[in-house]
């Protein structure tokens, strides 16, 4: 896979592509699985789930919500910030 070469033990080539496997799991919505009604803005460590470090809202492509929820998700998150219990932005927020 890795060859180094002796003459500059420095330089590392790979002869082959990394590879890098993902598995593809099938998103679903937690919201529906679990039965959810109502998304609590009161809630800051459950709303930290769908926030990345700088404390942006993470895409439904990623999170795997359902648009329903995740329109709930968003307002419960800017209500949390509104009344801080949320941060509007952060530096390495988790």
């Amino acid at each position: 896979m890795i060859e180094i070469d002796q003459k500059t033990n420095s330089e590392v080539r790979f002869l082959t592509p990394p590879k890098v496997e993902l598995k593809s799991q099938k998103k679903y919505c937690r919201f529906k699985k679990m039965k959810i009604k109502y998304v609590d803005y009161k809630d800051p460590d459950f709303l930290m789930r769908f926030l990345n470090e700088q404390g942006k809202l993470l895409p439904r492509r990623i999170t795997g919500n359902s648009l329903k929820f995740q329109r709930k998700v968003a307002q419960a998150v800017k209500r949390a910030r509104q009344i801080a219990l949320l941060p509007y932005v952060s530096d390495l927020l988790k």
